[in-house]
C-alpha cells in the first residue's frame, strides 16, 4: 500500500492543513451542516421525555453554587444555574447547553481532521461518525458534565496537534486553560491529561515539552483547578468516600476486559468501528504518522488504566473523536485511488443507516410504547451499567419518568395538612432525584424546598426543620418506624415507566422518638 493509500499525513498535507473551501460543498461546509442537523435534532427531541434524575439534582446544585459538591466539581451546577437564569425552566432551555456541546464536538472533530490534512470526504465521514455514535447521542440529550467532557478532551488534542504541527510552544498555555476548565467539570480529565503527557514523553514529541511554556501551562491548569481542590481538602475529599461506598455496595456492574472492550464498539457504533480502529492503527503503528503517535499512545494508556482499576465503561468515550478524525484521513487516502469511489458512497450509507437504527436506543426519539416495540423488533437495547431494577424501559430512559407526578402526589399530601403544621413539615427524599423533583416542580405546587441525606443534599443540612413532622419519600415503614412514634401511609407513587425504586409509599411521620433533625443529621448521610 502506498503512502497516499495509507493516508500518509505528509503526502496528504498534514503539516499544512487543507485550505478552507470557498463553496457550500467544501469540507467545512459539510461539517457545519452536519453539526447544525445535530443541534436541530437535539433541540427537537429535548422534550420527548422528562427530566433525568441527575438533571434534577444538578438543577438543585445550581441553587447552591459552590466550588465543589460531594460527587462533582462546580461547572455542571454553574451550567444549570446559567441555563435557568438566562433561558428559563423549559426542557429546551435546560438542555440547550448539552445540545450546543453535541454540535460543538462535531465542529471540533472536523477541525482536527483539517489539522491532519483531511479533505472533504475525511471531514464529512468523521463528522458523520461522531454525530451518530450512540454515546454522543446519549450524553448530548440531557444536562450533565458528560456532554461537555468530549469538548475538553478533544480541545486538548486539537491544541496538541497544533503544537506538533507548528512548534508553537506558547500553545501549552491554551492546553492548560482547557485542562483546568475540564477539571472544574469532571475529574476524569486527569486520566486523559496523564495519558497524553506519558504518551508524548514516549515519542520524539517530548522535545516540545522541554520549555517553560509547558510548565506554565501546567501552572495555569493548577490555578484554575485550585478552588475546587481547596474545597475538596476542606471537605475531606468526599468524592473519594462516595466512590469507595459505591464499590463496597457493588452498585455498578463490573465488566470483564472483553465486555469492556466490546461495549466500546457498541457505544461508538459497530459499523463505524473501522474508522476509529484505522485511526488508532495509524497513530500508533505507521511510521508516517509518528509525529502524532503520542495521541494514539494516550488512548492505549488510558484504556489500560481503566481496565486495571475496573473503571466505568463510559469514562473513555470523550477520546474517540480524535481516532475518528485520524481514521477518516487515512481512509480518504486509501479510497482516493481510481475505482474506489463506490466504496466511499457505500460505506457512508452503511454508517448512516446503522446510526439511524441505533439512534432511538441512545436518545429519546420514540414514545415509550413505540420504543419498547422497536427494541423487541431489532432485539437490541441499552447495556446495563448499574445493579438497579428497571421498568419496561432501560435505566437511562426510565429515570426520566415519574418526577412531576411524584411532586403532585406530595403536594396533595402537603396541602392536606393543617395550616399551622405545614410550615413545620419537612419533605425528605432518600434519593437526590426525589429531593430534586420537589425542588424543581414543587414551587408551582406550593411546596417548600426538600431536604435529604443523599450526596450534596446532606451537606445542605436540615435547614430550619426539627423533624416533628416529615413527609418521607423512598423509604419503608420499618425504617421510618424506628424514628417516629406516628407513621401514616398517605399515598402511593409509581409511574409505569419509572425505575422500580421510584415506586414507593409516601409516609407522613410525626412525634420523633426523642431526637431532632439537627441531632441525628450526621447519621442520615448517604453517599453512594
Amino acid at each position: 500500500m502506498s503512502a497516499t493509500e495509507a493516508g500518509h499525513p505528509e503526502s496528504r498535507g498534514a503539516m499544512t492543513p487543507s485550505a478552507p473551501a470557498n463553496s457550500w460543498t467544501g469540507g467545512p461546509a459539510i461539517v457545519a451542516a452536519i453539526a447544525a442537523a445535530t443541534l436541530l435534532l437535539r433541540l427537537a427531541t429535548s422534550g420527548v421525555y422528562g427530566l433525568f434524575t441527575d438533571e434534577l439534582y444538578f438543577l438543585a446544585c445550581g441553587e447552591h453554587l459552590a466550588w465543589g459538591f460531594v460527587d462533582m466539581p462546580p461547572l455542571t451546577a454553574l451550567q444549570a444555574f446559567l441555563a435557568r437564569a438566562v433561558f428559563g425552566d423549559s426542557m429546551l432551555a435546560i438542555r440547550l447547553f448539552p445540545a450546543l456541546a453535541g454540535a460543538g464536538i462535531v465542529l471540533l472533530t472536523g477541525a482536527i481532521v483539517r489539522e491532519l490534512g483531511g479533505k472533504r470526504f475525511a471531514q464529512g465521514l468523521a463528522a458523520l461518525t461522531v454525530t451518530l455514535a450512540p454515546a454522543y447521542l446519549l450524553v448530548g440529550s440531557y444536562l450533565s458534565m458528560n456532554s461537555v467532557e468530549p469538548l475538553i478532551w478533544m480541545g486538548c488534542a486539537f491544541v496538541l496537534i497544533r503544537i506538533i504541527r507548528t512548534g508553537n510552544a506558547r500553545l501549552w498555555l491554551a492546553f492548560g486553560v482547557l485542562a483546568g476548565v475540564g477539571l472544574e467539570n469532571k475529574h476524569t480529565v486527569l486520566l486523559f491529561g496523564f495519558a497524553v503527557v506519558v504518551g508524548v514523553l514516549l515519542t520524539s514529541g517530548r522535545r516540545l515539552m522541554a520549555n517553560r511554556w509547558f510548565l506554565l501551562g501546567g501552572v495555569v491548569a493548577y490555578l484554575i483547578f485550585l478552588p475546587n481542590l481547596l474545597w475538596m481538602i476542606q471537605h475531606h475529599f468526599p468524592h473519594l468516600e462516595m466512590l469507595a461506598n459505591i464499590r463496597r455496595n457493588q452498585r455498578n456492574i463490573e465488566l470483564s476486559s472483553i465486555q469492556f472492550l466490546a461495549q466500546q464498539f457498541i457505544f461508538m457504533g459497530p459499523l463505524a468501528a473501522p474508522v476509529w480502529l484505522v485511526g488508532l492503527w495509524n497513530l500508533v503503528v505507521r511510521r508516517e504518522w509518528r509525529e502524532f503517535r503520542g495521541l494514539g499512545l494516550a488512548y492505549l494508556i488510558a484504556i489500560g488504566m481503566l481496565l486495571a482499576v475496573h473503571g466505568r465503561v463510559y469514562y473513555l468515550l470523550p477520546a474517540y473523536p480524535m481516532l475518528f478524525a485520524a481514521g477518516a484521513v487515512a481512509l480518504e487516502g486509501w479510497l482516493a485511488r481510481p475505482g474506489r469511489g463506490w466504496v466511499k458512497a457505500a460505506y457512508v450509507v452503511l454508517v448512516a443507516g446503522s446510526g439511524a437504527v441505533l439512534a432511538p436506543l441512545a436518545m429519546p426519539i420514540l414514545a415509550p410504547e413505540t420504543y419498547i416495540r422497536y427494541t423487541h423488533a431489532i432485539h437490541l437495547d441499552q447495556p446495563r451499567i448499574e445493579h438497579r431494577t428497571t421498568s419496561a424501559l432501560p435505566q437511562l430512559f426510565a429515570d426520566r419518568f415519574g418526577w412531576p407526578e411524584m411532586a403532585e402526589t406530595v403536594a396533595k399530601v402537603y396541602r392536606s395538612l393543617p395550616l399551622e403544621e405545614r410550615s413545620k413539615c419537612a419533605i425528605f427524599g432518600n434519593h437526590y432525584g426525589q429531593s430534586g423533583s420537589i425542588d424543581f416542580y414543587g414551587p408551582k405546587l406550593g411546596l417548600p424546598k426538600a431536604i435529604g441525606g443523599h450526596v450534596s443534599y446532606w451537606t445542605w443540612g436540615p435547614r430550619e426543620y426539627t423533624g416533628e413532622c416529615m413527609i418521607v419519600l423512598g423509604d419503608d415503614r420499618r425504617a421510618v418506624e424506628r424514628w417516629f412514634d406516628r407513621v401514616e401511609a398517605v399515598a402511593e407513587v409509581g409511574h409505569p415507566y419509572a425505575m422500580a425504586q421510584e415506586h414507593f409509599t409516601v409516609f407522613l411521620c410525626r412525634k420523633p422518638k426523642g431526637w431532632t433533625l439537627q441531632q441525628i443529621w450526621p447519621r442520615l448521610k448517604k453517599w453512594d
